[in-house]
């Protein structure tokens, strides 16, 4: 016998009614996944516009799509980043990507992280 199961009559037949109980369970999770994966895949049902101001109050800010993060305290010279860049400091300056252009020819350093100069530089 083994040593894992109780000695006495009345704890097997619970334990018994427990597992019947729980392959029942699992038995009807097993057909509706098969179900579920018998039917075609169907195309996301189409949303309704989201409304023009939630009610909860406005979101996030939308990142800049270019920063400028000038020279100063643990910047040793001005950088042209991304706006969603994590290396850029808790002050990025929001750019024109214009602007970004004219800040690299004219010097600035192009953050290794996030390389705004591989987009920005392309015809």
């Amino acid at each position: 016998m083994d040593d894992d199961l109780p000695p006495d009559l009345a704890r097997l037949r619970t334990l018994e009614t427990w597992a019947a109980h729980y392959l029942t369970r699992i038995r009807t999770r097993i057909a509706a996944v098969e179900r579920q994966q018998a039917r075609p895949p169907q195309a996301p049902a189409p949303t309704a516009a989201p409304p023009s101001r939630p009610a909860t109050g406005p979101g996030p800010a939308r990142p800049p799509d270019w920063g400028l993060a000038e020279a100063g305290i643990g910047v040793p010279a001005t950088e042209i980043h991304r706006g969603d860049c994590w290396a850029s400091g808790k002050k990025l300056l929001p750019v024109s990507a214009e602007r970004a252009r004219a800040e690299l020819a004219g010097g600035a350093r192009a953050c290794d992280a996030c390389r705004p100069d591989r987009v920005l530089n392309r015809p």
